[in-house]
């Protein structure tokens, strides 16, 4: 790599089950001038933009006309990531170290409360000819998939709901989060089955929010204001969308991400490199299933290590401890972003009553939900 990249400024709204009051251009404009008061630059400081959208979920075409104005990006470069936040955040991070770029600014959000039908989207991604004429519902392909990956482990109903339990329960802490709650494993598996054996309380119901990050090459760090957070590597991968012809039980994508991450990161044991990991959690199983493709938890084991509070808060591995996107909202796209957010605040020791001690590495693992297989993974670092 020829440019250290870091995080320099971070900006973001509170999430929200609605927001009536704000389009979503209003929301990416609170999130960034946040952002520029963090980094201590303006927009006119700024090489190049980097918006992530799908038109599908925005409900516009062509989005990304929409969101130059807000950003102060109105006829300069603007690139539009139709992924999710990691890769996004890559995009940027390779953008400042062809040397051409060394200021950048990363924007996502989610307007999820204007999607009145999100499943009929989600299902438009099935494949045309074998799985959306059946008219399958994106939550019953996940039920599937949850099915498999507890036959093949050994994991149990009770311990994906403590997934749900853990998650909802970090989210009091963070002033952010749309769904805090305090449960019981009881209540998670008394909920409303949805897709048997998933239930409503381990699926991530959606909020309103947008993320807004400068970052900016190492050689400009002296003109910023904010603390930097380092970019140590980003990867992301698509394993087959083909529902025949995919593993059902594992998560391939983010093995081979998190195999090229922790390659780019001169990472050997991942079970020992990170102080905190923020994991899609879409699905309560997910987490589970990302932590062991992770190689966070060996395979089979994150159920029981979630049991015993290993990925507690106050853990030896806190995972989502922002709350995850069972306790703070599923974003669409921007779900990453958020998990970045908790990432720069805990590395910069400014996480508040959820802090994490002595944080100075941290993993973030995306995914882009039903019914794909594709997601990414980023490494951040706090070092001189």
């Amino acid at each position: 790599m020829k440019e250290k990249v870091a995080i320099v400024g971070a900006g973001f709204t509170s999430l929200r089950p609605v927001s009536p009051e704000a389009s979503f251009r209003e929301l990416i404009f609170e999130a960034a001038v946040r952002a520029y008061e963090d980094a201590g630059l303006t927009p006119q400081d700024v090489d190049s933009f980097v918006s992530i959208g799908e038109d599908y979920q925005d409900g516009t075409c062509i989005m990304d006309e929409y969101t130059p104005d807000q950003l102060g990006a109105v006829q300069r470069p603007v690139h539009t990531i139709s992924g999710d936040g990691v890769a996004g955040l890559g995009v940027a991070w390779m953008l400042i170290q062809t040397g051409q770029f060394r200021v950048v600014v990363l924007e996502g959000h989610s307007k999820a409360s204007n999607v009145r039908h999100p499943a009929h989207v989600e299902a438009m991604a099935l494949d045309p000819s074998f799985a959306r004429v059946h008219g399958w519902h994106p939550s019953f392909v996940a039920g599937l998939e949850m099915r498999r990956y507890l036959h093949e482990t050994g994991t149990t109903e009770e311990q994906v709901a403590r997934v749900a339990v853990k998650n909802k329960y970090n989210a009091l802490k963070n002033p952010i989060a749309a769904y805090p709650a305090r449960l019981s494993a009881e209540q998670v598996l008394g909920s409303r089955p949805v897709a048997e054996p998933l239930r409503e309380l381990e699926m991530a119901p959606t909020a309103d929010g947008a993320f807004v990050f400068v970052l900016a090459a190492g050689s400009e760090l002296e003109r910023c204001q904010g603390r930097p957070v380092f970019v140590d590597s980003v990867a992301w991968i698509s394993d087959t969308c083909n529902l025949p012809t995919r593993d059902w039980s594992r998560a391939v994508y983010t093995e081979k991400a998190a195999a090229q991450a922790y390659q780019l990161a001169r990472i050997r044991e991942p079970q020992s490199a990170f102080s905190f990991a923020e994991i899609d959690d879409t699905f309560a199983y997910k987490e589970l299933q990302h932590l062991e493709a992770l190689g966070l938890a060996e395979r089979g084991a994150a159920g029981r290590r979630v049991e015993e509070g290993f990925f507690d808060a106050d853990g030896p591995l806190p995972v989502n401890v922002s709350g995850g996107a069972l306790g703070c909202g599923h974003l669409f796209e921007a779900n990453p972003l958020r998990g970045l957010l908790e990432a720069v605040l805990q590395l910069r020791g400014q996480a508040g009553p959820r802090q994490v001690p002595r944080a100075r590495r941290g993993l973030i693992c995306s995914w882009r939900s039903v019914p794909t297989a594709t997601g990414g993974v980023a490494v951040l670092s706090r070092r001189k």
